[in-house]
């Protein structure tokens, strides 16, 4: 960004006004795809390979994760609900997984493996009923085996707790 600002001011001493609106506009474009983006991508890489430390640093990046775009924030808040559940912090974990929920993920397994964590969650809190309504949903969403296998186990759990 740096570097774009001190072209661009050169640009207006030497009068190229049109060279300096051209890096004006990728200066603009990295500033805003700085606050769009900002570091999930790069946590997104340390998190597939289960460094969740270098992970969750990058993620603490993040000043206000309202700002990203819907497509980031699903990511950022999966591997914030991940992260948390490494952890046996479950009330954070549900909280993330829950706010994952209402953003686009990767495709539809993605979205149905949030809510099998969130029924999962529900499942620890002997909540039946919101377990099988988790569960409800995920249906619709698996496109996996093992993701059908994994709701088929949830669903006896949560059965055996709702009656």
């Amino acid at each position: 960004m740096a570097l774009f600002a001190i072209v661009c001011i050169f640009f207006v001493y030497r009068q190229q006004y049109q060279l300096a609106s051209i890096v004006g506009v990728f200066l603009g474009f990295i500033i805003w795809s700085h606050f769009k983006h900002s570091s999930v991508l790069i946590a997104s890489k340390y998190f597939k390979n289960s460094d969740y430390e270098r992970a969750e640093k990058y993620l603490d990046e993040v000043d206000n994760p309202d700002r990203l775009t819907k497509t980031r924030r699903g990511f950022y808040e999966f591997m914030r609900a991940n992260i948390a559940l490494k952890r046996d912090d479950f009330e954070s974990a549900e909280r993330h997984f829950q706010i994952a929920s209402r953003f686009p993920l990767g495709g539809k397994n993605d979205k149905a493996y949030v809510l099998i964590h969130l029924a999962n969650l529900a499942l620890r809190k002997k909540d039946g009923t919101r377990a099988l309504a988790y569960i409800e949903k995920a249906k619709e969403l698996a496109t996996t085996s093992r993701a059908t296998d994994i709701i088929n186990v949830i669903e006896k759990e949560a059965a055996k707790l709702a009656n």
